[in-house]
C-alpha cells in the first residue's frame, strides 16, 4: 500500500489509476492524514445468457392450478 499526497495524486492520477487497476491499493493523504483509498474494483459477475436451459426444463400444464380449498384460503374466503 502506497501513500501519496493530494497534489501528487492530482498530478499523476493516470499513473495511480493504472497501478490500482493492476491490484495495488493507494491511500491519498492531506497533510499526512489519510483521507481516501484508491483500489481496484472487483470484477462484476458476467450476465448469464438467456435461454441457457432451453429444452431442459419441463413444466406440467397444470403447474399453476390450486385445489379449490387452497385457492379460497388465498382469497380469504375460508372461516
Amino acid at each position: 500500500m502506497s501513500i501519496v499526497n493530494i497534489h501528487d495524486a492530482k498530478t499523476h492520477l493516470s499513473r495511480l489509476l493504472e497501478r490500482a487497476a493492476a491490484g495495488e491499493e493507494i491511500v491519498i493523504a492531506r497533510a499526512g492524514k489519510p483521507i481516501a483509498r484508491l483500489m481496484p474494483l472487483e470484477d462484476t459477475p458476467r450476465r448469464r445468457p438467456l435461454g441457457l436451459l432451453t429444452g431442459q426444463i419441463k413444466l406440467a400444464p397444470d403447474f399453476d392450478e390450486l385445489p379449490e380449498d387452497v385457492a379460497a384460503a388465498f382469497r380469504g374466503e375460508l372461516p
